[in-house]
């Protein structure tokens, strides 16, 4: 289809363009061969009568223009999408609908645990995609560009402009191995300081976690011994060592189950995390965003009550 003169499939190009900044990239975005997509980026300099992109090194560098272009350009994708997408409803027994969802893998241990079997029953082809929210250093710009349906995270980290709703609460405690002999039940602040502990990476740029973000607010500097690569791994760091880590309450209760762990009350009170979920305003009246939110409430009432 064209609009004075322009072939509108070039938008989904242009799109693709000015988000990864890189013609190969762009073309595996949209399943066109490089050779396709150098050819739509010609087309689209010739028509807006200017460069879009211009290599700078080894990046390419969007124009002041094409800087303009991008948020209108995506904003029109999404209504369309949305438009497109959208279902007079959504029967979850014979739906094969695909719902991408981004979260930590602490949310994705406490609570997909909980989401999956449910789906199995309500909606059995019905598939999901889990992405971890540490693989970005602005997860929100998933969900503001349509990559995903829902962005999973502690709500002070949410867009502002799209809906949400509370999941659960969780707060913190410490972890150590079974047979670690310099904890008893408890632990004061001064064993707190001098054991070493074990943290998660976080990618550069991200937001400190709220233990981490606290603590430091408190000028409470912990011996870091090991940079675990994630929030599941933490436990397994601590196992057979005289470590300590300060991990999610409802993440140190699911690895106690499975390790040799004792868990045991931080020597301070920190502060409770509030996890929520935030969709696309585009989508807030789609029948299968409205269902599958329901089945994240029912799981997330489960987690809230363990």
């Amino acid at each position: 289809m064209h609009y004075r003169h322009l072939d509108l499939n070039l938008l989904v190009a242009l799109d693709a363009l000015l988000t990864e900044r890189n013609i190969t990239e762009a073309g595996k975005r949209v399943f066109l061969t490089q050779s396709a997509m150098s050819g739509a980026l010609a087309r689209l300099r010739e028509y807006f009568g200017d460069e879009l992109l211009v290599q700078m090194g080894r990046r390419m560098v969007p124009t002041p223009l094409a800087e303009t272009l991008a948020p209108q350009v995506r904003e029109i994708l999404l209504k369309i999408k949305a438009t497109v997408e959208t279902k007079p409803g959504f029967d979850p027994a014979t739906s094969t609908r695909k719902f991408s969802l981004m979260m930590s893998d602490y949310c994705s241990t406490v609570l997909m645990t909980e989401v999956l079997p449910r789906l199995e029953r309500l909606a059995p082809g019905v598939r999901v995609e889990v992405l971890s929210n540490n693989l970005t250093e602005q997860p929100t710009e998933y969900l503001e560009r349509g990559d995903i349906d829902f962005l999973i995270m502690p709500q002070e980290y949410l867009a502002e402009g799209h809906p949400r709703e509370v999941l659960f609460e969780d707060d913190y405690a410490c972890i150590v191995w079974k047979d670690n002999p310099l904890v008893g039940d408890s632990i004061t602040t001064e064993q707190y300081l001098e054991m070493g502990h074990v943290v998660q990476q976080f990618s550069r740029g991200r937001a400190q976690a709220i233990d981490e973000w606290f603590l430091t607010r408190r000028g409470i500097a912990r011996r870091i011994e090991v940079v675990a690569l994630s929030f599941n791994a933490i436990p397994q760091c601590v196992v057979g060592t005289r470590r300590i880590a300060t991990v999610h309450r409802r993440l140190a209760r699911f690895y106690a189950r499975y390790l040799p762990l004792r868990v045991i009350e931080p020597p301070f009170e920190l502060p409770r995390v509030t996890e929520a979920v935030q969709w696309h305003r585009y989508f807030d009246a789609d029948p299968g965003t409205v269902w599958f939110r329901k089945v994240l409430q029912d799981a997330a009432n489960q987690v809230g009550s363990a």
